[in-house]
């Protein structure tokens, strides 16, 4: 026997005993990725009357990219109510053009934080683009135009560096909207959790090889739906305002040019399907008493059950649940994590929903399968985030002639599609509508990627907290590490509504009846998920799986374009016709008003609407604020439509912080002629003097009887 031959190959042996060690390059971007501000309607919570007038917090694309030296991940968390597969499919056309095929359907990971206070009309299909009057080009375009930037822009910072992984608790900032609806889980299952919302969060930490800090994701479950659906101004709602306020605490010198510094920090969604943020709870809103906590009603038909709080109104709220994600984060920030080494690799792969049989509980079969997409009754009443329209209530598990003769004229549901989602109600059968176009998704997009122990699970939905937990124990089991270092990317790559639990599936309440492929939606994606997470483990890819049909060509606009602007008469675009008052302290608000022309002729990307200036030294004039910010408001209201007259008013909330000194308020917009040619303007305001803080005796009392929530 050759000796060296025997050492040589125990020398191997050992080496592969040892864990891979890889080195990371990372790469952080941010961009602008604002939609229309006007009179299009908000994506979430498809109330018609929810249209834009005016902007309080710009949207933005956070991209990250990690490199282990021979696969890499892209990871982008963007500011809009969730990701639809053809938006997706543009991102991704439009990266290959430029760089090859370097960033694919494979790799790429797009979540949408979930905010339901942002342009719609960008999904294509048609029951979610309805309450938008159609598909909307432009939302589209800023979208697809944005999260693209961001990527490019983290792809061209890449370097060398490490990734750290903590874990964290937030407390006081998200509740069970559907708690009886959690219940129905079994109570072994339940026992083995202290809260039926998830109050810990996971976070990926990055940072520069000498330790510079690069940029945090920060994965916590809750909605955000902080402000309600009275909003009409463009919101990234409590986690955009956390993302906002964690990236000023870090980009010191760029406190007051949101978006703009080196540092990028996302709060990305989640396993958020029954969290609500409106920790309060509901009560009847005009009598101020309980509602009933099966059906969300009250006894007054014309009462609507709402959750609020914690603040005396909607922004209050968003600014306190956005302060105690933030700083509860900040402090896991603070503290080192686990260094993460090994392989970097994703899988991808399409999957029919409505085709799928997989292994279940059933005693006769011992197989379940997904069903064609249907909405039921309870969908159309809504949350107790934001109530329906009409007397539907949740839990409901009953139709109505009435309701089902107007329904059936779309599409009547066949007895085995009955039979397939019992003991829901149909009250939509999306599945069979396809005119103009799908009316909802059959194939939806699932992904799962590793960056050496810590599993990302990008899933095409909202799954509730039991649903996450059941598909964090699997991931963990298959994948052999602890369900702590599963992270549930929520609203990712394709949208389809809600998964929940079987059993959950039977109480029927809002998320229920929105679970579209049947009552064993989840237990198909478990299967799918583990047969990912087989391919992570053994190198080997999935075959794609059924592409998206796709549909450009058939969709429908019935948004009305931009026609034309007047400043009317005796005026000029950006003329002040309310000049804000002479002398004002820290906590008041100013305003000015504007001649305006329409929002819509440009979104100001990567710009403002508006800035907040100091006057300085020389004379100059400083920003201190734009309409990023979170204590400025711009609000635009339509005069006449027929002559095409508009204001801008622009607001700021003068923070306790601010320096004594002049100030003035500036406008930047674009006006539409006769002609459709569109012209830049701006208007400036007076300028006006901050004086010294000074208490009032009602703000005094105020900070004394109003306690911390």
């Amino acid at each position: 026997m050759d000796w060296s031959s025997g050492l040589l190959v125990l020398f191997w042996l050992s080496l592969s005993r040892i864990p891979e060690i890889y080195g990371y390059k990372i790469g952080v971007g941010i961009a602008d990725i604002t939609g229309p501000p006007a009179e299009v309607a908000f994506m979430g919570y498809a109330n018609p009357e929810q249209k834009g007038g005016g902007l309080h917090l710009r949207q933005f694309s956070r991209a990250f990219i990690i490199e282990d030296g021979s696969s890499r991940m892209v990871f982008v968390s963007a500011d809009c109510g969730m990701m639809g597969t053809f938006l997706r499919k543009e991102v991704l056309r439009r990266l290959q053009s430029k760089l090859g095929n370097l960033y694919t359907i494979d790799n790429v990971m797009l979540s949408g934080t979930h905010t339901h206070s942002t342009p719609g009309g960008f999904l294509m299909d048609l029951l979610f683009d309805l309450n938008s009057w159609g598909f909307v080009p432009e939302t589209f375009e800023a979208y697809a135009s944005g999260i693209t930037r961001s990527i490019l822009r983290a792809h061209g910072r890449m370097v060398q560096g490490d990734v750290q992984y903590s874990r964290g608790e937030i407390q006081m900032a998200n509740i069970n909207r559907s708690p009886t609806s959690y219940l129905r889980n079994p109570p072994e299952e339940r026992a083995r959790y202290a809260s039926d919302v998830d109050k810990t969060f996971s976070q990926l930490k990055f940072f520069r090889k000498d330790g510079l800090p690069l940029g945090v994701i920060t994965w916590f479950a809750v909605h955000p739906t902080s402000m309600n659906n009275t909003n009409k101004l463009v919101s990234s709602d409590n986690v955009g305002l956390a993302s906002i306020m964690f990236e000023q605490r870090v980009n010191k010198e760029f406190t007051n040019l949101i978006g703009k510094g080196p540092f990028v920090a996302a709060f990305a969604s989640s396993n958020l399907g029954d969290v609500s943020p409106n920790i309060a709870g509901p009560r009847c809103v005009l009598s101020g008493g309980p509602c009933d906590a099966y059906t969300s009603s009250c006894p007054d038909k014309k009462d609507k059950c709402i959750a609020f709080g914690p603040g005396r109104d909607m922004f209050e709220s968003t600014h306190i649940i956005a302060t105690r994600i933030m700083e509860s984060a900040w402090d896991t920030w603070k503290s080192k994590g686990q260094l993460l080494n090994g392989k970097v690799s994703v899988v991808h792969q399409y999957v029919d929903m409505p085709s799928r049989n997989v292994p279940y509980r059933n005693p006769k079969t011992g197989e379940v399968r997904g069903c064609s997409p249907a909405m039921g009754y309870s969908f159309a009443a809504g949350t107790t985030d934001g109530p329906g329209a009409f007397s539907f209530k949740q839990g409901t598990t009953t139709t109505n002639p009435l309701w089902n003769a107007l329904t059936d004229l779309l599409a009547e549901p066949t007895p085995e599609l009955i039979a397939c989602h019992a003991p829901k109600p149909i009250l939509l059968a999306t599945g069979l509508m396809n005119f103009p176009v799908q009316w909802q998704p059959a194939i939806v997009s699932t992904q799962l990627g590793q960056i050496g122990p810590i599993k990302i699970a990008c899933v095409p939905g909202e799954f509730t907290t039991m649903s996450g937990r059941r598909l964090r124990k699997m991931l963990a089991e298959a994948t052999a590490v602890s369900p702590e270092q599963v992270i549930v990317a929520g609203l990712c790559n394709t949208y389809s509504d809600y998964i929940t639990t079987p059993e959950e599936y039977q109480a029927q309440r809002y998320e229920a009846a929105s679970t579209i492929y049947g009552p064993y939606t989840l237990p198909i994606y478990i299967n799918q998920y583990k047969a990912l997470a087989g391919h992570l483990k053994y190198g080997t890819k999935p075959d794609p799986g059924p592409d998206p049909p796709e549909s450009f060509s058939d969709l429908v606009s019935l948004l009305p374009p931009v026609i034309w602007d007047m400043a009317g008469w005796g005026k000029q675009f950006g003329d002040v016709i309310s000049q804000p008052r002479e002398e004002a302290r820290p906590g008041e608000t100013v305003s000015a008003v504007f001649v305006s022309g329409h929002p819509r002729n440009n979104f100001q990307t990567e710009g403002t609407y508006l800035t907040v200036e100091k006057l300085g030294k020389d004379d100059k004039w400083d920003v201190v604020a734009t309409d990023a910010n979170w204590e400025t408001r711009f609000i635009w209201t339509r005069g006449s439509k027929i002559l095409g007259t508009s204001t801008a008013e622009v607001r700021w909330d003068i923070p306790l912080e601010t320096k004594p000194g002049m100030y003035r308020i500036r406008h930047f917009g674009h006006f539409k002629n006769f002609l459709s040619s569109i012209t830049p303007y701006e208007g400036t305001s007076m300028p006006f003097k901050v004086s010294y803080f000074r208490w009032s005796d009602e703000e005094l009392y105020d900070c004394m009887i109003w306690p911390a929530m």
